[in-house]
């Protein structure tokens, strides 16, 4: 049975955090791929012509031509104690994850630069993206144990993270290990007892840092995709600690206009007959009504939606005491008209 922690031996000094995520960097050999690799794959012209639209008008018309925003975040970026890094660091176009060279060269990138910003005050959740998936009509791609092991060897990426500040714990989690029933069809069926043995390390992980959490202290959760929070909220470590958690920062959905779809289409029913990544969609979408205990604060991609011209970044203030109600605030980052 935990007991209460001690007072917390810090400053008492608001503790500032920046949350960034979906930097989606593109490398000079993913830019020589060009943008419209799915568009090719896609024999059903009425498919393409959907999916052309849907990312033109919609989600993200030049999605190798953002590199830029992560210059424009790092020198807009204000004081800081700790920098967070919420997942998707590459364009990954191959759908493979960082076992695409060209995908791990812009994680790389990415990553370097965020660490020689924040030092040693930097901490990074792993994305989906990092580990591969198919890719949005399921014509090619998936998870790939040969990405889990080069994020960890050779990116530095943890699969769980815990940062305690005063009274204050960070958690972070891997949400495609989470939610991996989710991702069935995605993984390799000779790789699918591997997964599933990852998957049950990181539940026990997780369940060992909940389960020694004091009564007192206070916890914010970083997952990458919130498909995985049902998944997670089925464990009895974590309902026990819902009392004591005050927010969990998402990712994945790129936009606070995206999360306002998600909850107004909480519960519909899964569409099967779209492609893999629509029925992974609508099926997190079926269980979105249990996101609501985890208490859901999105950091937005630095690109954000098309038809947003923008996306941004988040960034948390904290008592370390516990005095003081913590602070949650999204920053603006206005894209090129052009891109």
């Amino acid at each position: 049975m935990p007991i209460p922690s001690p007072p917390p031996a810090v400053s008492t000094e608001r503790v500032r955090l920046v949350v960034c995520s979906d930097i989606h960097y593109a490398s000079a050999a993913e830019q020589a791929r060009g943008e419209h690799q799915e568009l090719a794959m896609i024999t059903n012209p009425l498919l393409r012509i959907a999916l052309r639209s849907f990312r033109h008008w919609i989600w993200l018309r030049h999605p190798l031509r953002q590199n830029g925003l992560l210059d424009e975040f790092l020198r807009r970026v204000p004081d800081f104690d700790y920098g967070i890094a919420n997942g998707d660091y590459a364009a990954d176009m191959a759908f493979l994850g960082v076992s695409d060279p060209a995908t791990f060269a812009g994680a790389q990138t990415c990553l370097t630069r965020l660490r020689a910003r924040f030092g040693e005050r930097f901490r990074a959740t792993l994305g989906d993206h990092e580990l591969g998936k198919l890719s949005f009509f399921g014509h090619y791609g998936g998870l790939r144990l040969a990405s889990w092991h080069r994020a960890h060897a050779e990116l530095g990426l943890e699969g769980c993270w815990q940062l305690d500040l005063g009274c204050y714990t960070l958690l972070g989690v891997t949400s495609t290990l989470l939610a991996l029933p989710a991702f069935a069809a995605d993984m390799l069926e000779t790789e699918r007892a591997d997964w599933q043995r990852l998957r049950a390390e990181h539940l026990t992980r997780i369940r060992e840092i909940l389960t020694g959490l004091a009564p007192d202290r206070r916890l914010i959760l970083f997952c990458h995709d919130p498909t995985a929070l049902p998944f997670l909220g089925q464990e009895p470590a974590m309902r026990a600690r819902w009392p004591q958690l005050e927010l969990t920062v998402i990712g994945h959905l790129h936009s606070p206009l995206v999360l306002w779809k998600s909850r107004l289409l909480s519960g519909m029913p899964q569409l099967t007959c779209l492609g893999a990544t629509v029925a992974r969609m609508s099926g997190a979408l079926r269980r979105a009504r249990e996101w609501r205990p985890f208490r859901v604060r999105l950091c937005p991609s630095l690109a954000g939606l098309q038809v947003e011209r923008g996306g941004g970044w988040g960034s948390l203030t904290l008592d370390p005491a516990g005095r003081a109600p913590l602070e949650w605030h999204l920053h603006r980052l206005r894209r090129a008209a052009a891109a």
